[in-house]
């Protein structure tokens, strides 16, 4: 609250306070201060000139209620009343995750509308809720990952005040609150932080230029980084961060920025007396992520597992493009349940090389892996956005249910997907500079032209329909076969929390698979889940079993064999 500023590529650096200029002078780490003392008091509007240029946000703003491109306010997050003083925190083993995205989850795509849904996901059986990045972006609509100032709250949800009451709420309710933060790129448009120092590296993202983590003046950068982390936990009481796309942070120091992510967490987490969580969105597959630091590791809580989608996808749709053509055998499914990863150091045939390393299964808790039939990447990274629910039947959408909630592994839900929402949920930006908006648009084409899309199936992302198509329709789950989904998500969060065989820290060891008949069963305990992904029904080998549910009614039993449906799933518990 000093209106201090970092600017080591500054000559001058003046502040600009409600109009008036503030001259200011170089301190020891470059750090920049007021050549005299100024008045700080919430909402003042403000910005800095650096060299005699017209004067640009602040990088640490915590508010931009005219968006990235004018001046900050200052605003006092500690002034919020919180009554969550009695909130001990939650744990990540046993929980189930439920991620949204802010701007389409309700009609309004506010957070403090988002609040008089909790009640929804209380019911649901969630536990944990994932926002998508709300971090100040250029432009109304985005799916988060273009920001650009990641202090400040997006004007358009709320702004700080409408989070702070969000997180407040959730606790209200026993639900922990899970941030996704980017700290690989910034976006294309509103990004002033270059004016002040070398926040970017000389490599880059798929995404735009990679943050500069091991340059000249990167300690600045990394402070930058690590004292937004420390926002998110004691100024907004967060419980965790998912942090996007490690594998494209480039880093060669040591400690590794996420090491030091990891060591700031812990300490946080031993200040604040409640536990904290770092959730890590890695494709490299290597398990030095949720390795500890004292053994080397990066010190993660746990990281994401695509590969546990991809198998369940394959096994579902028969779909075998792209990075799908390695999941093509049933035997992929039942090695990522057994083994984490499917790609522990085998060929990957996308990538043209071997991938990934094996997880000590003996070792490593099965719920420091987040998995996911759904989420914003494998539904909007598809042409058209659509959903497993607008090209499966109910029969299928059940059967993944039952995987998205009773494997080993921490399960992770997308919105909607628990009724089975036939809203698509498309990439949308709302770019105001139209060459942008062109550039993405072309962009998409030319990504989806290399997966095997057809032209005509993208949307264009800069239209405002396609934002509006995104927005869940709440009448769905009131009606037909979405209220029966809904049931069916109930009914298996219950299942997890009365028997404990479901949130177990072992990985499956034991797992049959029949190729032909295309089945597959693995036991939790004394549970079996056994699941038929055929069009026929099929005997499959479970002894002296009772059914604790089925999605359709099994056709008959002996007493070593089920005679499970088509298209169907049993959960059933063997006696002794």
């Amino acid at each position: 609250m000093t209106f201090g500023v970092w600017a080591p590529r500054a000559t001058t650096v003046d502040l600009v306070l409600e109009g008036v200029i503030h001259p200011m002078e170089r301190h020891d780490g470059d750090e920049w201060m007021p050549h005299r003392p100024v008045d700080w008091r919430s909402g003042l509007d403000y910005g800095y000139s650096i060299d005699g240029a017209p004067p640009v946000p602040d990088p640490r703003s915590r508010r931009q209620p005219r968006g990235v491109h004018e001046l900050s306010r200052t605003i006092d997050l500690g002034g919020f009343a919180w009554t969550d003083s009695g909130w001990a925190g939650r744990g990540l083993a046993g929980a189930v995750i439920y991620e949204l995205h802010i701007g389409t989850f309700t009609p309004e795509g506010t957070l403090d509308a988002a609040i008089e849904k909790l009640d929804h996901l209380v019911d649901l059986g969630v536990t944990f809720v994932e926002l998508l990045p709300v971090n100040a972006v250029n432009g109304i609509h985005n799916w988060g990952y273009d920001g650009v100032l990641w202090f400040a709250v997006h004007e358009p949800y709320g702004g700080p005040d409408a989070y702070q009451r969000f997180v407040d709420a959730c606790h209200a309710r026993g639900l922990a609150v899970v941030q996704d933060v980017v700290y690989n790129h910034l976006g294309p448009s509103g990004n002033w932080l270059p004016m002040f120092g070398p926040y970017l590296g000389e490599k880059g993202t798929s995404w735009g230029e990679a943050v500069n983590l091991d340059g000249e003046h990167s300690a600045g950068v990394r402070r930058y980084i690590l004292d937004n982390a420390a926002m998110w936990f004691r100024e907004y009481h967060v419980d965790a961060l998912r942090l996007d796309a490690v594998h494209a942070l480039h880093d060669s120091s040591t400690p590794h920025l996420l090491a030091e992510l990891s060591a700031l967490t812990d300490a946080l987490a031993l200040e604040l007396g409640r536990p904290l969580t770092l959730i890590a969105e890695s494709d490299l597959n290597d398990p030095v992520m949720i390795t500890p630091r004292a053994l080397g590791g990066r010190g993660m809580t746990a990281q994401w597992s695509d590969d546990f989608h991809h198998a369940v996808h394959v096994a579902l749709t028969e779909e075998t493009f792209g990075y799908y053509a390695d999941f093509a055998s049933m035997a992929a499914l039942a090695k990522v349940l057994t083994s984490g990863f499917f790609h522990d150091g085998t060929m990957s045939t996308f990538r043209g090389r071997p991938h990934g390393a094996p997880i000590d299964t003996a070792s490593v808790p099965a719920w420091r892996l987040v998995t996911f039939t759904q989420n914003h990447d494998q539904v909007g990274n598809r042409a058209a956005g659509d959903r497993p629910s607008q090209y499966l039947d109910v029969r299928s959408l059940e059967i993944e249910a039952v995987l998205a909630l009773l494997t080993p592994f921490t399960p992770m839900l997308f919105m909607g997907q628990e009724w089975g929402a036939t809203t698509p949920w498309p990439f949308f930006t709302s770019h105001p500079e139209p060459e942008l908006g062109r550039a993405v648009a072309e962009g998409r084409l030319a990504e989806f032209a290399q997966m095997g899309w057809e032209p005509d199936l993208v949307v264009d992302p800069q239209d405002p329909a396609t934002v509006e198509s995104a927005r869940l329709d709440w009448s769905e789950p009131e009606r037909g076969h979405h209220a029966r989904l809904l049931d069916l998500y109930r009914r298996l969060t219950g299942l997890r929390r009365q028997h404990p065989e479901f949130t177990d820290p072992a990985f499956v060891t034991g797992c049959v698979v029949d190729e032909g008949e295309k089945w597959l069963a693995f036991h939790r305990g004394s549970i079996t889940v056994a699941i038929n992904f055929d069009t026929e029904a099929h005997w499959m080998p479970v002894t002296g079993a009772t059914a604790l549910l089925t999605t359709r009614p099994l056709e008959g039993a002996t007493g070593d064999a089920l005679l499970v449906p088509a298209r169907s799933a049993a959960v059933v518990q063997r006696e002794g």
